[in-house]
């Protein structure tokens, strides 16, 4: 047995196939940790809301770490913290967002999700609602690239993403890594004895961050190369693997 006292999952990418599935040979080697004491928690870039079937269904009663770290649960639907985005910067964001018709926008509230083709309406403001992240996304590289460099200016942000297409914004400061260590503290644990696995640039801090930080085959190469292991990809049970490998030692 090991010494890692908390395994955090990234979902998509990560914990779920290409069909967005949990497998049946992930599900059970996550039993099998839950039942050796490993605390195995969500790190998730999703909502809540989103990311509730999947815990309900793994029978989850641990900590989430929801949208890129802007909210901590202490178990599912207790609020531990939650850290919003202005809503000035929201209205920039959005502002932004306009100059560029090709790309793809979302915000997440607390209540839910506005996106390019569901924004709120005219008699609201942008004030009225606890704002937690904004994203773009376009496979129009330079339009991406061009919002790239015009937030990361302003000085206000984590920016990541969590695909190649895509850039994800959250409060500075706000990171799964930032998530991490406020469980660390809620659990009695060190970062030490973490393992945090991911396959986007969401996951690089708590990558780094923790004990054993695990890119998935499919990640991203930066990911490969900030990780300490490299594991199978979502289609093949990469997370059954690492807890085979790094919390039974290697058990089958």
């Amino acid at each position: 047995m090991t010494n890692y006292k908390l395994l955090a999952l990234d979902m998509d990418g990560t914990l779920l196939n290409e069909l967005s599935e949990i497998s049946a040979e992930n599900a059970k080697w996550i039993g099998k940790a839950l039942d050796a004491g490993v605390t195995v928690s969500f790190s998730t870039g999703r909502g809540f809301e989103s990311a509730l079937p999947f815990a309900e269904q793994l029978g989850l009663t641990t900590p989430m770490i929801t949208v890129n770290g802007g909210e901590v649960w202490s178990r599912p639907h207790v609020l531990h913290k939650r850290t919003e985005l202005s809503s000035i910067y929201v209205q920039r964001l959005h502002e932004l967002a306009l100059q560029y018709p090709e790309v793809w926008y979302w915000a997440y509230t607390t209540q839910r999700i506005y996106n390019k083709e569901r924004w709120f309406g005219q008699d609201e403001k942008y004030e009225d609602f606890h704002w937690l992240k904004f994203g773009y996304y376009t496979e129009d590289d330079r339009a991406r690239e061009a919002i790239l460099a015009e937030t990361s200016t302003w000085g206000a942000f984590e920016i990541t993403n969590s695909s190649p297409h895509n850039i994800e914004l959250n409060p500075l400061g706000v990171s799964k890594a930032s998530a991490l260590r406020e469980l660390c503290a809620l659990l009695g644990i060190e970062m030490s004895q973490v393992i945090a696995a991911g396959d986007s640039l969401n996951d690089i801090a708590a990558i780094r961050e923790a004990g054993l930080g695990v890119a998935m085959g499919n990640a991203q190469q930066v990911v490969k190369e900030a990780a300490d292991a490299v594991t199978l990809t979502n289609d093949e049970n990469g997370v059954a693997e690492i807890i085979k490998k790094y919390i039974f030692g290697g058990e089958s």
